[in-house]
């Protein structure tokens, strides 16, 4: 399928729908996301100790000249990542570059009803998941969203077990 572009308001009068053999990707080894083939659609994580990366965040193209209008602008702002994590977690990380950091915040709840809410500090671009502390037994959910130049929005409720912790570090 082709990728479109538009420039100016797109208008649906009964919305778009992200469905198809496409729309829920299975990760099974170390990735690095892309815009292109992974923003709008569900990663199915089934990689116990493996590490998912980001894409950097492109708020806007500089070699763009002709303004923030212009077609050839580059923005990625609100792009959308979800995870499903499907097989239990043992080290898993979903990580930014390291320049962009997460803001938002991740409950981790246990199976006795208990949670915590973790919200990240200024400089956490890492959430690590060993499927009991920190979270990341399968059937955990994640949405990071590029809300702004070097800010990726997080939310999301992971499943842990024993005495929870914060899932949210440092690179």
């Amino acid at each position: 399928m082709s990728r479109s572009t538009f420039s100016g308001p797109v208008r649906s009068l009964n919305g778009f729908i992200t469905a198809g053999p496409d729309a829920v990707i299975n990760i099974t080894a170390e990735t690095t996301l892309t815009f292109a083939t992974h923003a709008g659609r569900i990663m199915e994580i089934n990689d116990a100790d493996g590490a998912v990366t980001l894409p950097t965040i492109q708020a806007d193209d500089a070699s763009a000249s002709a303004g923030p209008d212009d077609p050839n602008v580059n923005n990625q702002l609100g792009a959308i990542y979800r995870f499903f994590v499907g097989t239990d977690a043992t080290d898993l990380d979903i990580k930014t570059d390291g320049t962009d950091k997460f803001l938002g915040s991740l409950a981790v709840g246990v199976t006795n009803g208990s949670y915590k809410v973790f919200i990240p500090a200024s400089s956490n671009d890492v959430i690590s998941m060993n499927g009991s502390t920190l979270g990341g037994d399968k059937f955990s959910y994640l949405e990071i969203t590029a809300l702004a130049d070097n800010e990726y929005l997080v939310q999301g409720v992971l499943i842990g077990s024993g005495t929870i912790a914060t899932p949210f570090a440092d690179s």
